[in-house]
C-alpha cells in the first residue's frame, strides 16, 4: 500500500519569538541552548538543547537581543559572548522580509 493521492504531507510550523508570526520551521532559524549551557545558532534544527525559533531578517533578532526574549525562551541569561555571536549572525541576514506580519 503506497500513499494516498491528493494527501498533503505535514509541515511543521513554529513561533518566532520576537514578532510572534507562525511560519514553516525551515524558514525560521533556530537558535539552542545546549545541555552544556552554551548557546549557538542550529542551521541545520538537529542539536540537542533547548531552542526558540527566529525569522531570518535583522528586525527580528534586533527585537528579540533587545526584549530579552531569546532569554526567555531559552531560560538562560546571554552572556555578552553570545550576544555578540547573535548579533554578528543576524548582520547577515536580510533587514526585513517581504510577506511580514511582524514589527
Amino acid at each position: 500500500m503506497g500513499k494516498r493521492p491528493g494527501r498533503r504531507k505535514h509541515v511543521p510550523q513554529r513561533t518566532c519569538v520576537a514578532c510572534r508570526t507562525v511560519r514553516a520551521k525551515r524558514e525560521l532559524v533556530r537558535i539552542v541552548r545546549t545541555p552544556e549551557g552554551e548557546v549557538v545558532v542550529d542551521e541545520r534544527g538537529k542539536r540537542k538543547g533547548r531552542g526558540a525559533y527566529l525569522c531570518a531578517q535583522q528586525v527580528c533578532w534586533r527585537e528579540a537581543l533587545k526584549r530579552r526574549r531569546l532569554e526567555a525562551a531559552l531560560r538562560t541569561p546571554l552572556d555578552e559572548a553570545a550576544v555578540a555571536m547573535l548579533r554578528s549572525y543576524a548582520e547577515g541576514l536580510p533587514e526585513c522580509l517581504e510577506a511580514t506580519n511582524g514589527p
